[in-house]
């Protein structure tokens, strides 16, 4: 790995860290709800992001170094696995069984299914 390209996955990185925030506190703003929406909205926007890049990079109409930067710095920083998770185990300790499984199962299947979509879109360019 090229320094140049070092720097620019870190602050891809960051942006992406910023752009969660930016967006989870929009959703947050929007919609009130116990039920973390926002994360939701997050992780699943991010999958599908990654797969579409994914698919851009396998026709070989994206680089390897930008599905680097794009795929691994900004949105390895704009989704969050640790945050759903612990989402999950709050909403099954506060008793919300229903909302905990919606919220780490339905997730992971949004997640694939959306992810599966961009990763067939992108093959299509």
């Amino acid at each position: 790995m090229t320094p140049i390209l070092f720097v620019a996955l870190s602050l891809a990185g960051g942006l992406g860290a910023a752009t969660r925030f930016l967006v989870d506190g929009v959703v947050k703003a929007r919609i009130r709800s116990s039920y973390p929406i926002g994360v939701t909205v997050i992780n699943v926007s991010g999958s599908f992001l990654l797969g579409l890049l994914t698919g851009l990079a396998l026709g070989q109409v994206l680089s390897h170094e930008w599905l680097l930067v794009l795929g691994t710095g900004f949105l390895g920083g704009y989704t969050t696995f640790s945050t759903a998770s612990f989402e999950t185990v709050r909403l099954l300790q506060t008793g919300r069984v229903g909302a905990g499984l919606l919220n780490g199962v339905g997730m992971l299947v949004a997640s694939v299914a959306v992810a599966t979509l961009g990763l067939w879109l992108g093959s299509l360019a």
